[in-house]
């Protein structure tokens, strides 16, 4: 099964469809920030309350999320239960709209409430969505220390620096 075709606006409309709190953040939320990385995934930080977490898993299952890995990139199945959600801290999977990573605690950061804090409420694609802010995403980018994270800070400071963002 070839994996589906990027379609960022289906994923988050399915998110806000079933009323997801989170916050976009990684290479799309630095496109949206004025990046010119190209980027394939789709990467969120969702709030871990219990009813959050139903709503994620309800969401999941709508898309038919996967476990995606290198070895597996047509994605292996799992059981989409609110509680085990938060047990894992990072979940890379494939759904029916693209690539889609859910993160906990990006690095550098203190997870939800700390970037919904400082977030940008925007409509992407017709679709409301939380951005986190720029600050946030070089302070998690500095964090974890990728090399494609690397390649990407000195554009997003330049951006920073002339959106005083």
């Amino acid at each position: 099964m070839p994996e589906a075709e990027f379609s960022p606006e289906a994923i988050l409309g399915v998110l806000a469809n079933h009323d997801v709190r989170c916050v976009l953040i990684g290479g799309f939320a630095a496109v949206i920030h004025g990046s010119p990385y190209v980027t394939t995934d789709i990467d969120v930080v969702p709030s871990t309350d219990e009813e959050n977490l139903q709503r994620l898993a309800s969401a999941l299952t709508e898309m038919h999320a996967r476990v995606w890995t290198v070895s597996e990139p047509d994605g292996v199945p799992f059981d989409h239960l609110p509680r085990s959600l938060a047990d894992v801290r990072v979940w890379n999977l494939v759904t029916d709209h693209g690539r889609l990573d859910i993160t906990f605690m990006p690095s550098g950061t203190q997870g939800f409430a700390d970037l919904s804090r400082d977030a940008i409420h925007l409509t992407i694609l017709g679709v409301p969505v939380d951005v986190a802010s720029l600050a946030d995403i070089i302070r998690s980018k500095e964090a974890a220390g990728r090399e494609k994270d690397r390649l990407v800070l000195p554009v997003l400071r330049r951006i920073a620096e002339e959106t005083g963002g």
